[in-house]
Formats: C-alpha cells, sequence, structure tokens
C-alpha cells in the first residue's frame, strides 16, 4: 500500500511531502501492491503512545479485567492512539497483584486494539501531601521487594513507576529500579534538593507536571525546577485544557524544548462517555464536560483522549510538528519502545494516522490495515 500526496511527519524535518509505504504489517521502502490511498490536503503522522491513562469507556486497568483492556484498546486504537500504556491507581497490595496479572494475561491473548506495550504504576510509593486523586488509605513507602513482586506478576509488563522522592527508602528505591525501569518523580511535596538528588539517583521522568507537587516558586523551585536542570529527565503534561493553562503548556514546551514534553491524557473510565457520576481508584468522581473532579473538587484524570490532548495543544499555540513529537515520538522512546514504534521510517509498526486540515481523524491504520 501507499499513502501520496500528504504532508508526512519526519523527526529532523517537520513535514514533507513524501509517500510512505508498507508491505504487511511494517513500513517499507517500496509498496509490493498497485494500493493507492491519497493523503491530499492531510497530515499523515505516526500512531500516538499514550503512556498516561487510567481507563476509557467504562473501563479502567484497575478493575483488573482482561476484557475491560480490551475495551479500552478498541477506544484508543479509534482516536489514533495505536500504543497503550494504561496506568493503575494506588490500590491495597492484592489488588495490585491482580491489576498487573491481569494485564499479562490480556498480553499473552489473541488481540484487538491499540498494541498493550507497557503499564504504569502510578501508585502506591506516593505522598499523602499531594495525593490529588489517589487513596490515601493505600498509599505506602516506597518497597523494592513489592515492586518485584508486582513486576513478576505483570510479566515484565511494567515500563513506569511513580515515587515521592521524599519518602523514606525513595532514593534507594529509585537507585535500584531505575536500573531496569523507568522511575517517575509524582504526587511529591519535594524540595528542588530532594527531586535534584533523585535524578542524580537515576529518576528521569514527572508525572503530570504541575499537578500534584509544589509549584515553581522563584526561592524553591521543586520538582519542576530540578526537573529543568536535568537534561535527561522528560515531563508530562496534561493538555485537556482543564489541568493545565494555555500559556503554561506554551511555556514548557519553550523551557524544556519538544524533544523533552510528553503529551498524555490522564484520562479515566469516563472517556468516550456522557457526563454522571463514574468511580477512580475506589472513589467518585463526578464528570462535566470536561471536568472530572472527586466529591471535594479535586481533579480526578481527564476525559479527553491523546489525539485530543494533541489537537488542544496546537490550540493553545504549539507547532503541529512539536505537538506530534511529544504525542507520538517521546513516549515511545521514554518507555523503550522506539525501535518499532512511534516514527513512519522503513522497519516500523504500520501504525499511522491520517489527519485533515482541521486536524480532525480520517483514517487509522494499524499494522498495515485500514481501520
Amino acid at each position: 500500500m501507499r499513502i501520496t500526496g500528504g504532508k508526512v511527519f519526519d523527526l529532523e524535518r517537520g513535514f514533507v511531502a513524501r509517500d510512505v509505504c508498507f508491505t504487511g504489517p511494517h513500513i517499507t521502502p517500496h509498496s509490493s501492491d498497485n494500493v493507492v490511498i491519497d493523503a491530499t490536503d492531510c497530515y499523515v503522522i505516526p500512531g500516538l503512545t499514550d503512556i498516561h491513562f487510567h481507563g476509557a469507556c467504562g473501563q479502567d486497568l484497575s478493575d483488573a479485567d482482561p476484557d475491560g483492556l480490551r475495551v479500552m484498546a478498541e477506544y484508543e486504537l479509534s482516536r489514533g492512539v495505536t500504543q497503550i500504556c494504561p496506568a493503575g491507581m494506588t490500590l491495597p497490595t492484592d489488588r495490585l497483584e491482580d491489576v498487573c496479572r491481569a494485564a499479562a494475561a490480556y498480553r499473552a491473548t489473541v488481540r484487538s486494539g491499540a498494541e498493550l506495550v507497557g503499564i504504569n504504576l502510578e501508585g502506591p510509593f506516593l505522598s499523602r501531601a499531594k495525593k490529588g486523586a489517589q487513596n490515601e488509605a493505600w498509599l505506602r513507602e516506597p518497597d523494592i521487594a513489592l515492586f518485584h513482586r508486582l513486576s513478576e506478576a505483570a510479566g515484565s509488563l511494567i515500563k513506569l513507576v511513580s515515587v515521592a522522592p521524599e519518602l523514606t527508602g525513595a532514593m534507594e528505591f529509585i537507585r535500584r529500579i531505575s536500573r531496569d525501569i523507568v522511575v517517575s518523580l509524582a504526587h511529591t511535596a519535594a524540595t528542588y534538593a530532594t527531586a535534584a538528588e533523585a535524578f542524580q539517583q537515576g529518576a528521569r521522568h514527572v508525572t503530570h507536571l504541575f499537578n500534584a507537587m509544589l509549584p515553581l516558586h522563584h526561592r524553591e523551585p521543586g520538582v519542576i525546577g530540578a526537573a529543568l536542570d536535568c537534561p535527561a529527565c522528560r515531563v508530562e503534561l496534561i493538555c485537556d485544557g482543564i489541568h493545565i493553562h494555555p500559556a503554561v503548556v506554551r511555556a514548557v514546551f519553550r523551557l524544556f524544548g519538544p524533544e523533552r514534553v510528553v503529551l498524555v491524557s490522564d484520562s479515566m473510565r469516563a472517556a468516550g462517555l456522557s457526563d454522571g457520576c463514574y468511580w477512580l481508584g475506589g472513589q467518585q468522581v463526578d464528570v462535566s464536560g470536561a471536568r472530572a473532579t472527586l466529591l471535594d473538587g479535586t481533579l480526578a484524570g481527564s476525559v479527553t483522549d491523546l489525539m485530543g490532548c494533541l489537537r488542544n495543544a496546537v490550540a493553545f499555540g504549539v507547532p503541529l510538528a512539536d505537538a506530534v513529537r511529544a504525542a507520538a515520538v517521546n513516549p515511545a522512546q521514554t518507555i523503550g519502545v522506539f525501535d518499532h514504534f512511534g516514527s513512519l521510517e522503513p522497519g516500523k509498526a504500520a501504525n499511522l494516522v491520517l489527519l485533515g486540515p482541521d486536524l480532525l481523524l480520517r483514517s487509522v491504520f494499524y499494522r498495515g490495515k485500514l481501520i
């Protein structure tokens, strides 16, 4: 198959005029058949990778239900998100093990929908002071033995784990676990000095920047300032128009550069559904429009999918090529799957999306097939 006439995303040059060919499930230098797709006036971009979302269409990773994962994966694929790394919540230990086993079981079955490329443990090693929508009853200090049990239950699917670095034992946890897994600073009241030490110990990611952490202050820059000073660190942004002001989104892209920003949706089970009452990590969430909150008004994830976040970023003033990089390239690089996904080079998976001039979805191709 050959896609022609479109503006094709190129990691070095932005958008270029060239054809994209694929044979079977992989992108190839040339097409082996005569099937041609006219992409005139469209943008051709890699399928997106969401490394931080909890659920969609009434389902949640924390339900520990392989069939629920299928529903989530099918929804994400329909939105142009071709790779997923869903996030868990702070839960009791036995429930976390169930979640990990369910993900491993799903991965081992015949699947439809977006590719499950990992899971993200957002809890339970988080700070009570900045718990956000995490359930305080189940928060705990970093536990290396517990992490290894969860990793074994998940069949090595865990790609990201969050930790508040000020907790007892956090630095040793970061030093040990970051040898194999991306450690992210999250839900933390850490000072600049503590966060900087965590990055020195091996952390290299920040979960939903600005949310559930100390603000950037001129006398105490906190995690945000420490991340800026660590060139190896990438930072997540939730671009649902609720969590982060558009001016701050623009500022982050300027400060960190497009190569260090990772767009995430942080969507919960209400994504794709109507307003109403839902549940997240054992707590009630009320959804109205684009806003999801606990009963006390605390933001509780989003209801915007990653493609919607990409469009929002562009509407906020981020160049399209930078937004695509932040939603397709950077997340795939962060969790170590960029060899297979995230760009439109020969040998990569033929997972790609056609966007119209209005950035609305025109077509999704997955493993070389039109979805």
